[in-house]
């Protein structure tokens, strides 16, 4: 009956989620009930929160996770400063003169965003703001219009520098040594951020790839659903050229110190940082007050994550406390046919969950308590992780509940249905369901680079 506990504990967390209560003070909330109720039953020990301090000083004292506020004041410095705006007149001008040309360059657009900004919300509302008046102005349908713009949106999911690939790295890095050592590996590897950026980024690219023949594809065969939007003012090259030279120049600085083992994730974080900064001051659009907008926005978001994490640590504490980490890697054990049915399991699960939990509540408070059992199995950390963030990514798009969904109805004028989005974004869940089914087919898609590098 003890077995039972954990998982009654996560769903009636979920339930309390679900009821609309705030994140971090229901998942401490529910923890402190369980434990201070299985102590009154004699089934808790109280002496188990004595854990507590030292997981909050573990977590502040985290170098990998200092990256966090750093991209992060990376990403709104780019978003806030209209680099993005400039960046979609330009490449609107040159591409707009193709079938779906204007389409193309929403989708490389929103792949530079999410290089730049790696947060899905700021990317799809800025890109709605931008690009679906502008799309359909020239006759685009609704629904391949909205699509482009919320898949596009999400590519800061997958694509490195990611702020999920980074607390992802965190917990992984975690799960791997915890369960290297409980297999008797006493001497256990390490998997860092920068294994998951290099792993992200062919499979990445490859969405990047799909969504854009896909678009192009489309003004081809049906014209009238993406025509051609013609050649717009400013489209010439040397206009484009000074508009993404800045910010691509810094994407690939920031990306490529990390992937060749130049500097650490947190370092090329702090150089990101600080060249968008620069950035926005040589376009001059960086003012006192976009200054302060830029600092609270950073400063909202890091606390909502921090305070989200040593939550979902507490949660964390008393699950296992209960013994719900041996339950699961139990169940995981008792599959038959291997790791593959527990990791498909899984991958359902977070699919799911997707639906109505944000990525940095499934990744603090989900995935701590399943992935240890998944790498007590053999399954490689960096495929792994891949995996999910293109899971996470994918549960983003999914109607009814998809994030970036309600992210752009906030933006989208009232003649666009909630229907028409729908139904525009299922191809691009087609076209993501078909890179998870790659990854699961050749593993190395995710795993080669990490290991040349």
């Amino acid at each position: 009956m003890l077995e039972l506990i954990p998982f009654l504990m996560f769903l009636v967390a979920f339930a309390a989620l679900l009821s609309g209560y705030a994140v971090a003070p229901t998942i401490a909330g529910v923890a402190l009930m369980f434990g201070l109720g299985g102590f009154a039953f004699g089934a808790f020990d109280l002496q188990e929160f004595g854990f507590i301090p030292g997981r909050i000083f573990g977590i502040v004292s985290n170098q990998v996770l200092v990256a966090v506020p750093l991209f992060i004041l990376m990403g709104v410095t780019l978003e806030k400063s209209q680099i993005a705006e400039t960046l979609l007149i330009r490449l609107s001008g040159l591409a707009g003169g193709l079938p779906g040309g204007l389409g193309l360059a929403v989708v490389l657009v929103g792949m530079l965003m999410a290089a730049s900004t790696g947060i899905v919300g700021a990317t799809v509302v800025t890109m709605g703001l931008l690009s679906l008046p502008l799309m359909l102005k020239n006759g685009y349908d609704p629904r391949l219009a909205t699509g482009t713009i919320v898949a596009t949106g999400t590519l800061g999911q997958i694509i490195p520098p990611s702020i999920v690939l980074v607390l992802l790295g965190d917990v992984l890095s975690t799960a791997y040594q915890q369960a290297q050592l409980g297999g008797g590996i006493l001497n256990p590897k390490t998997v860092s951020v920068g294994d998951l950026f290099a792993g992200a980024l062919i499979p990445g690219l490859l969405l990047v790839a799909f969504f854009a023949v896909y678009v192009l594809t489309t003004g081809c065969l049906s014209p009238g659903r993406a025509p051609s939007a013609g050649k717009m003012d400013g489209g010439d090259w040397l206009a484009l050229l000074k508009g993404l030279f800045p910010p691509l120049a810094l994407i690939c600085t920031v990306l490529g110190s990390i992937l060749w083992g130049v500097a650490t994730p947190t370092e090329a974080a702090g150089v990101g940082a600080c060249g968008a900064l620069a950035i926005a001051w040589g376009y001059g659009k960086l003012t006192v007050q976009r200054l302060r907008a830029i600092l609270e926005s950073t400063m909202k978001t890091t606390c909502m994550v921090f305070f989200i994490l040593i939550a979902a640590s507490l949660f964390s504490l008393v699950f296992r406390g209960y013994g719900g980490d041996h339950v699961v890697h139990g169940w995981f054990e008792a599959m038959p046919g291997g790791h593959l049915p527990a990791v498909l399991m899984v991958m359902a699960v977070i699919f799911l969950l997707g639906f109505v939990l944000d990525f940095v509540e499934i990744t603090y408070v989900v995935l701590p308590i399943v992935v240890p059992g998944l790498l007590q199995m053999g399954v490689d950390p960096v495929w792994l992780g891949i995996l999910i963030a293109v899971n996470l990514q994918t549960s983003f798009l999914t109607p009814p509940f998809g994030f970036a969904l309600f992210y752009l109805r906030g933006v989208a004028p009232q003649s666009v249905r909630t229907t028409q989005m729908y139904r525009g974004v299922v191809p691009f869940i087609a076209l993501q369901l078909l890179l998870l089914g790659l990854l699961f087919a050749v593993p190395s898609l995710a795993t080669w680079l990490p290991r040349q590098l």
